[in-house]
């Protein structure tokens, strides 16, 4: 990289940081460090929920899901409109009238302490695990770059993002993520800008999405009921909407984000934000891999994308074989790349039958292509099992370094640092506060708390540094983010249903019911038989409130006496008027 990319990227880096601390070094009261304020406004709740939602992740994984599947990634999100109407007009009311500084606070006063106890511990288990991830992601970017250790590179974010989310809380983590979401905005628009651009001197505008959409990668819409399809539309509308009810509902690193806004009017006006923006911002990202799919039709590309794996194999024994494969890698390549040239000539040139005699050899090319790095894999675990044969997430930083003007890659990996802090930084105050409310629930007010919760902060950083080891195992980063939520955000989900809309139903009911859904999803999902991990957020859910419906029948009336029975039956009540006037 050249120095102007460095001062792009740390510079960048460094002024957020140090920006979030000056912002926040001085008021540190217990409703700042915890919940963030009540002082933001409808359209900083909307960056501050987004931020959360972008990690690096999306920037690394997105354009690969993008380059090798196409567009039906998105329909992962055809359900979140629908979700932030449901939450505006359902789950922020209740929040904000009950005063609460997590979401598992309210399951506490709807229910009782023990199903409280067990909502937030699913969220510490499923959250904590995720926040090692959004750790993991950007330091793949980082470690190819600088060649640093992967390991060393993840203290280096990890410690950022401690330093400076100990230091102010929710409040710093509000504060930097209006910067953050700047400067990745600016990134998405470059990225895409930019990759059309290198194309113009081969393929035009219209050709690029044209042959695209010839080998399938503008395919956004599946219609299939297969239940072991990751991506379809039913998948996505249902299991989707119920995947982001639960994220945006009940995960306390969202709930946190609009319990930070100046009324309910504002909280929901950021939703609503996040719910019109989010689906084009993926079309965005996706359309971008799909772009830098086409680029490598008319440009050589690698064996394999990850770098330090064929230097690796480039030496010892092993050489040989590698050279042959990537001999014949960039045979096809070439001739692929020749034969994608002849298509649009065919086109240019009105020629319908040679440009689909030209599209026939390029597919089977491409899946030649395919077939060649494949054994490549199979060749590379064979010889060295310690390396990581997967390279989906290299895809898009590997196009960055080579092909982007000077400048803009220090830009786009500025966007995809911010991203990574902004959602991890969310993600561990989120952490410490449910920790110090919902788990510790001490007598502690005050500084008392702001201790407290800035210890814990501390120390699920260290967690999350310490869980990155096993990230390289996933097949996709993206994949691996929603698959550990989707195990365990119907569960959550089906608790808060019940808490909302089931007025008679009590914690013993829920409490059994819960248990007995997350059990069910862990057998599932590990078990042979083929579910997409989308449908576990509607099964767990349903689970929860049929079960607990049945075994409160089973029990007969409303259980609890005394205080808290009666504060779990006006709970109950305000929950279900409030719901009820508010749809």
């Amino acid at each position: 990289m050249s120095n102007l990319d460095w001062l792009v990227l740390f510079g960048t880096l460094g002024f957020i940081v140090l920006y979030g601390i000056w912002r926040t070094r001085k008021d540190n009261s217990q409703d700042n460090y915890l919940r963030g304020g009540s002082s933001t406004r409808w359209w900083g709740v909307g960056l501050s929920v987004m931020a959360t939602q972008a990690s690096a992740v999306t920037f690394l994984s997105t354009p690969g899901q993008g380059y090798l599947d196409g567009m039906g990634f998105v329909q992962f999100y055809f359900g979140l409109p629908l979700a932030m109407i449901v939450i505006g007009a359902v789950f922020i009311p209740l929040y904000y009238k009950w005063k609460v500084l997590t979401a598992y606070e309210f399951i506490g006063k709807r229910f009782d302490g023990r199903t409280r106890l067990l909502t937030a511990s699913l969220f510490l288990i499923h959250r904590s695990l995720g926040a090692g991830i959004t750790i993991y992601a950007p330091s793949i970017v980082l470690s190819k770059t600088l060649h640093w250790p992967l390991s060393a590179t993840c203290v280096f974010i990890g410690a950022l993002v401690i330093l400076y989310t100990t230091t102010g809380g929710a409040r710093a983590v509000g504060v930097t993520q209006k910067q953050q979401m700047a400067v990745i905005f600016v990134g998405i628009f470059a990225a895409f800008g930019l990759t059309l651009h290198s194309l113009g001197s081969t393929v035009g505008v219209g050709e690029s999405f044209r042959i695209a959409d010839a080998m399938g990668k503008l395919d956004v819409i599946d219609l299939s009921w297969d239940p072991s399809n990751k991506y379809t539309l039913w998948s996505g509308i249902i299991g989707g909407f119920f995947l982001q009810l639960s994220y945006f509902g009940t995960d306390q690193s969202q709930v946190q984000r609009y319990l930070s806004g100046q009324s309910i009017a504002q909280a929901r006006q950021g939703l609503w934000m996040n719910g019109i923006l989010k689906i084009p911002m993926q079309f965005f990202i996706l359309g971008t891999g799909v772009l830098v799919f086409v680029f490598y039709l008319v440009n050589p590309a690698p064996l394999h994308w990850n770098e330090a794996n064929l230097v690796e194999l480039r030496g010892g024994g092993a050489g040989a074989v590698t050279e042959t494969l990537e001999a014949s890698h960039r045979a096809v390549m070439e001739t692929r790349s020749s034969t994608a040239l002849q298509v649009t000539s065919a086109w240019r040139a009105d020629d319908s039958a040679a440009a689909d005699a030209a599209l026939a050899r390029l597919t089977a090319l491409d899946a030649e292509r395919k077939g060649i790095e494949d054994e490549f894999k199979q060749h590379m675990a064979a010889t060295n099992p310690d390396l990581e044969t997967n390279d989906k997430d290299y895809i898009f930083i590997s196009f960055i370094m080579q092909h982007l003007p000077v400048g803009v890659i220090g830009l786009l990996l500025a966007m995809i640092f911010c991203a990574g802090m902004g959602s991890t930084a969310a993600e561990l105050s989120a952490l410490a506060t449910t920790t110090v409310v919902d788990v510790a629930r001490g007598a502690q007010e005050g500084a008392a708390t702001v201790r407290s919760t800035r210890l814990a902060t501390v120390a699920f950083g260290l967690l999350a540094l310490g869980s990155t080891f096993v990230f390289s195992l996933f097949e996709n980063l993206i994949q691996a983010v929603n698959i550990l939520g989707s195990l365990f955000y119907g569960t959550i989900l089906g608790i808060f249903l019940v808490a909302f809309f089931l007025k008679k139903v009590q914690g013993t009911a829920v409490f059994a019911a819960a248990l007995v859904a997350q059990a069910t999803i862990l057998v599932l999902h590990f078990s042979d038989v083929e579910v997409a991990f989308l449908w576990y957020n509607l099964i767990a859910p349903t689970i929860v409130v049929v079960l607990a419906w049945c075994l409160q029948r089973l029990q007969g009336g409303t259980a609890g006496k005394g205080g808290a029975g009666k504060a779990n039956r006006e709970a109950s009540g305000e929950a279900n008027r409030e719901a009820s006037g508010a749809g």
